[in-house]
């Protein structure tokens, strides 16, 4: 089994580049069978949109003092077995085609989430329709976000949205601090939906885009929906695979209290 590894720049794993691609070796990405990603869930994430194009599936291991969500817990025994039995989960991006107010026509990928967000101190407002019916003629606040279930438990969750189990079939658009409609938080979408954005009162008010690795300044319009074209493999140890972490954060959360 041919690895190729990846690695964030923190301390801790970079010690562990050294040591496993000293024991395992590095393949090049284009050879390889797997990549491993050693770090947090940024480097998952930055691993994951590197194997967009070539299909190959990511192992992650947690090198790093923070939470580290899609890793798989650090040992550098048995790698290769490890590998073997690791339980394969499918995701499929978030895609989003947005013309920036100078006519600009910009396309990017997501794996979490895509958000919609004021560049300014003035709120953002927006105009949101869902599959061509308008669900919001005016959004007032910092901003919307569109979550995939696997990024539920990040950003979506910390503005107050609901947490979705992988197989759910749902996507969620959360308010970022919204203001206007009053009470409206969220809501939970079929996962073929098609959503419409729409920034309204350009160029008073401002808003960019960030999709991943994408960000999309002076947004004017974009249009948001699952694309089941591209395939993301992540690969987790068989007792505790990404399913089971999103039902189990879910019950931690709430303890925590």
């Amino acid at each position: 089994m041919k690895i190729h590894f990846t690695s964030s720049h923190s301390l801790l794993a970079q010690k562990s580049f050294a040591e496993l691609t000293k024991r395992y070796g590095q393949a090049g990405k284009d050879e390889a069978d797997i990549f491993v990603a050693l770090g947090g869930d940024g480097q998952v994430l930055r691993t994951l949109y590197e194997s967009m194009e070539c299909g190959k599936p990511v192992f992650a291991i947690r090198r790093t003092e923070s939470v580290g969500f899609l890793c798989n817990d650090f040992n550098e025994m048995d790698l290769p077995a490890r590998l073997v039995q690791a339980q394969r989960v499918t995701l499929h991006p978030l895609r989003i085609d947005a013309v920036a107010a100078d006519g600009a026509e910009h396309t990017g990928w997501a794996i979490n989430e895509i958000s919609v967000l004021r560049e300014t101190s003035q709120a953002a407002r927006l105009k949101i329709s869902v599959d061509g019916i308008e669900r919001i003629a005016s959004y007032s606040g910092d901003g919307i976000l569109v979550s995939t279930p696997a990024g539920s438990t990040a950003y979506n969750h910390s503005c107050g949205g609901p947490i979705m189990p992988l197989d759910s079939n749902t996507l969620v658009m959360t308010a970022i601090s919204g203001y206007r409609p009053r009470g409206w938080r969220y809501a939970v979408l079929p996962q073929d939906v098609v959503v419409d954005i729409e920034a309204q009162e350009l160029p008073k008010r401002p808003v960019k885009i960030e999709a991943g690795l994408c960000v999309i300044a002076n947004a004017a319009r974009a249009t948001v929906r699952l694309d089941r074209s591209k395939h993301l493999h992540l690969l987790f140890d068989p007792d505790l695979h990404l399913g089971e972490r999103i039902v189990r954060e879910q019950f931690m959360l709430g303890a925590q209290g």
